[in-house]
């Protein structure tokens, strides 16, 4: 493929165009397939592309998770600071249903952990980052912002998530959604009294 058949990018877009072809390429390949020339041609470009953009596999795959939770932590809520319990974690099941391979690469990055070790630092900021977004929105609605809730609730949306991606959720991820953000209003509502 030609510079002219890719058509022009503006500075950056190049960058993130790789970062959504390795994510790709890890969710529907899995991370052992992930490959300079399997982003490259995932992504329609040459594979020292690449290499110029991150140097190591490595780097390509701290990348793409930073890459993955910037595009994913939106769903958190759909008014972000409000402190409107009702735009918590809406839309999140329709963001997933949009795009289930930026959850699939973070599943597989995460089971990939097990055996590498050296992945975890990385898997670790990535959660890091999901629990500090929902942190902040507990902390705009009013509700306790303690580790152990904010773990419980990410557990359970993680879970959603993971059922919703895997295709295994009986009960459709938005009504489990609804009603956790229900437990969250009692608990807002108890901390009021």
């Amino acid at each position: 493929m030609t510079a002219a058949e890719r058509g022009s990018r503006a500075y950056g877009e190049g960058r993130a165009a790789l970062l959504a072809a390795a994510v790709r390429v890890v969710a529907t390949k899995g991370l052992r397939h992930l490959t300079y020339r399997a982003v490259a041609q995932e992504a329609g470009v040459t594979h020292g592309l690449v290499t110029h953009h991150f140097g190591s596999r490595d780097a390509l795959i701290e990348s793409a998770l930073q890459y993955s939770l910037d595009n994913s932590v939106a769903g958190m809520t759909t008014a972000p600071g409000s402190g409107r319990i009702d735009a918590l974690f809406e839309g999140l099941a329709q963001l997933v249903a949009d795009d289930p391979d930026t959850q699939a690469f973070q599943y597989e990055l995460a089971l990939e952990s097990r055996r590498r070790p050296e992945l975890r630092p990385a898997l670790t900021a990535l959660y890091d980052g999901y629990r500090e977004a929902l942190r902040e929105e507990f902390t705009h609605i009013g509700v306790g912002t303690d580790d152990p809730l904010v773990q419980l609730v990410f557990a359970a949306l993680d879970g959603l998530v993971f059922q919703q991606v895997c295709g295994v959720n009986n009960t459709p991820t938005d009504e489990a959604l609804a009603r956790l953000r229900g437990i969250i209003t009692l608990l807002t509502e108890n901390r009021a009294s």
